[in-house]
């Protein structure tokens, strides 16, 4: 948090710092977001006079509560949940769950944060929210993790809706998780409310294209800023960081769009394959057999694994971390400038460390930030919500269509706003400012609330 702050936005900051002590994720967040507003400001003076920011800053409902569960031996075991419902100006909460260790109410908020932005860029009726628990489904059983689900939402269902918050998956929740907080709402509500949650299995209202979306959609924000400059994916050299759902569907359609993605990682090491990473063998890998990267090599002998490898200082032309937040730092960024890397963009929410982006946008990188490049994981969501608003179901092939309408969408308005405040090319500025304008202006309208 190196830059300066517009003097109007400084006191706002440090109210933000002794508000919320040690949450230091967050603070990050707030900062990058702030750094951009200044000039916003001078054009919308009335959103100073009506304290939009504080009140953005602030969320409108943060839950805390304690999930006791019994593990397979009979031990009783207690974890703590969070659900943070930060902004709603522009539709019901929406935002995922996150399972790991590492979650605390600091990251919780930093995520919901980011998401009321990124859900305004996707242009959808949706606002910002998020949840987790510092749970670690890693080496839990099947019946384990359904008992602490179970647990879990018999305490969350009470404060969510399809028309109040709707949850979907993070890190440590897909499709098994899913479901056994779904079973939990239904069995205690009486009620089968699609909408409550998305990411539900294809055969009760889940939506094609929903486990492929973030993955995807960064891969054609990616696209859309070479585009930009008279570029292509078309024959670049690929890393991409992590070997979950967003990690393997952005090699995916990397390869698909002509790209050769050389590497990828897990939290044990790095896999690089000059033959191009095979994404089924990733698949079966990760998706099936729930194993570590370093197995790839079983399939694969001619493929090179370095445990505890850093993936970044892999030459290539782009770089798209998808794995978690700070994953890249400054050291990251002036290695991968020198070696020639000429795009980033983030499938994770808030990879790069501030002196990372510094360095990218110093050197002139085309730098797209996780608010607006790994946005189609929540508008796959939002259409999911669609259909089940509808009790429709539709096609792959037309999910993936207003997949890739909405990321050439968000990249466009970020583009028109970077022009208009002065920056061209600035994504972060143009998410910030694009994201900030929308939820602001619905604020505004609305009174204080």
């Amino acid at each position: 948090m190196n830059a300066r702050l517009d003097e109007k936005l400084e006191p706002i900051f440090q109210d933000v710092l002794h508000r919320n002590p040690g949450e230091t994720e967050y603070h990050q967040a707030v900062h990058e977001v702030l750094e951009t507003l200044g000039p916003v400001l001078v054009k919308y003076s009335e959103f100073a006079d009506k304290k939009i920011i504080q009140r953005i800053c602030e969320p409108e409902r943060q839950i805390i509560f304690r999930v006791p569960w019994q593990d397979d031996s009979g031990e009783i075991q207690i974890n703590r949940a969070f659900r943070v419902e930060f902004n709603s100006a522009l539709g019901p909460y929406k935002g995922g769950m996150r399972f790991h260790p590492s979650v605390y109410l600091g990251i919780i908020k930093f995520l919901g944060f980011e998401q009321i932005f990124k859900n305004a860029l996707t242009g959808l009726p949706i606002g910002g929210g998020k949840g987790g628990s510092d749970f670690d489904p890693k080496g839990k059983s099947d019946d384990e993790v359904m008992r602490f689900c179970q647990s879990l939402m018999t305490e969350l269902y009470r404060h969510i809706g399809e028309y109040t918050d709707v949850p979907a998956g993070d890190i440590g929740v897909g499709g098994r998780e899913i479901g056994y907080l779904f079973g939990q709402y239904k069995r205690i509500t009486n009620r089968y409310e699609s909408g409550v949650l998305t990411g539900k299995g294809l055969g009760w209202g889940g939506s094609l294209a929903r486990k492929e979306a973030t993955g995807y959609g960064t891969v054609f924000f990616t696209h859309e800023m070479l585009k930009a400059r008279g570029d292509s994916l078309d024959g670049k050299r690929v890393v991409v960081s992590g070997s979950g759902n967003v990690a393997i569907y952005a090699i995916a359609k990397a390869h698909e769009l002509g790209a050769k993605v050389i590497a990828c990682s897990d939290s044990a090491g790095i896999i690089v394959d000059e033959d191009g990473i095979n994404v089924e063998t990733l698949k079966r890998l990760k998706e099936v057999e729930r194993r570590r990267i370093k197995a790839y090599l079983e399939y694969h002998p001619k493929a090179k694994y370095t445990e505890h490898g850093n993936i970044w200082t892999v030459p290539c032309d782009i770089a798209l971390p998808c794995a978690t937040q700070n994953e890249l730092n400054g050291n990251d960024a002036k290695t991968l400038v020198e070696n020639g890397c000429i795009a980033v963009a983030e499938g994770a929410n808030m990879p790069t460390t501030p002196e990372g982006i510094q360095l990218f946008q110093d050197a002139g990188l085309m730098y797209g930030p996780g608010k607006a490049a790994n946005a189609g994981g929540v508008a796959t969501s939002g259409l999911e919500m669609q259909q089940n608003a509808s009790r429709d179901s539709w096609t792959f092939d037309y999910t993936q269509k207003r997949l890739e309408e909405i990321m050439i969408e968000i990249h466009k308005s970020c583009y028109e706003t970077s022009v208009e405040f002065g920056a061209e090319g600035d994504y972060v500025l143009g998410a910030n400012t694009t994201g900030f304008i929308r939820v602001a202006k619905a604020m505004n309208a609305m009174g204080v609330i």
